[in-house]
């Protein structure tokens, strides 16, 4: 079977919702042990046993992964560890002028801090078992300008940068890391934001959103999900230290 991860051990952060689902489901499907880390065992548990009907390889664990003393705790319980994928992440609407300090920091602590912790606690794991993958969740916001996502994209940045630093430094220890780049994905998180923010414009702004995409709509998760399966199996052996956009042509084609 391409695409196989059988006999692999991955930890999917943030992985019981959308992307993260996505990729779980099918990293379980290619033979993976998925270890999910969310705030809730209990809410991750109920999302994902609604979303996939064979769970028995998938272990779900309560970890914020802002905080490095329950990363370090988790990850040095999990153990063997072949896949990280860095997913969780939060979201914020502000520019430079109207975000505030807390809000700032808040995006830094899960965004950025919440990556550094997964990684340094995982690598030495990851190196005992004589080498695996990195694969951490950028964004289109990392390379282009996006109006009222100042605190956002400067973390999206630090994701791909703190990327391309991890895929040289450990090279040698073969571990390969890279970054996905997603334009606007289809997800819960989407209609949520869409349904706070624009009361009585549901559809209307959906439409609009889906239309700054050039191919004419967003992205899925399945699809994201695909991606991440390629860069994670060995298929992949040749590539490491790359951003991988993934959105309709937002980047190239948007002029």
């Amino acid at each position: 079977m391409i695409f196989s991860l059988e006999n692999k051990v991955a930890i999917i952060t943030g992985g019981a919702s959308g992307i993260g689902l996505s990729i779980t489901k099918l990293f379980a499907q290619q033979g993976a042990k998925v270890h999910v880390l969310e705030l809730s065992t209990e809410s991750a548990s109920k999302q994902i046993k609604n979303a996939i009907q064979d769970t028995q390889n998938i272990f779900i664990h309560t970890c914020d992964v802002s905080n490095l003393a329950q990363v370090e705790d988790v990850i040095n319980k999990i153990k063997n560890i072949d896949i990280l994928i860095n997913n969780a992440g939060i979201a914020h609407v502000g520019n430079a002028e109207n975000t505030n300090e807390l809000d700032f920091e808040r995006v830094i602590n899960v965004n950025v801090k919440g990556v550094y912790h997964c990684v340094h606690a995982a690598l030495p794991l990851i190196k005992s078992k004589g080498g695996g993958v990195i694969l951490n969740m950028a964004s289109v916001a990392s390379s282009v300008g996006i109006s009222d996502r100042f605190a956002y994209s400067m973390s999206k940045g630090a994701v791909r940068a703190m990327t391309q630093s991890i895929a040289k430094d450990f090279l040698k220890d073969n571990i390969r890391c890279n970054c996905i780049s997603p334009a606007r994905v289809h997800t819960p998180f989407v209609d949520g934001f869409i349904a706070k923010n624009f009361e009585g414009k549901e559809q209307e702004t959906f439409e609009k959103l889906s239309k700054s995409q050039p191919i004419g709509r967003m992205g899925t998760p399945d699809e994201i999900a695909y991606l991440a399966l390629y860069l994670c199996s060995a298929e992949s052996g040749f590539v490491t230290g790359c951003d991988y956009p993934i959105d309709g042509g937002f980047i190239y084609l948007n002029n």
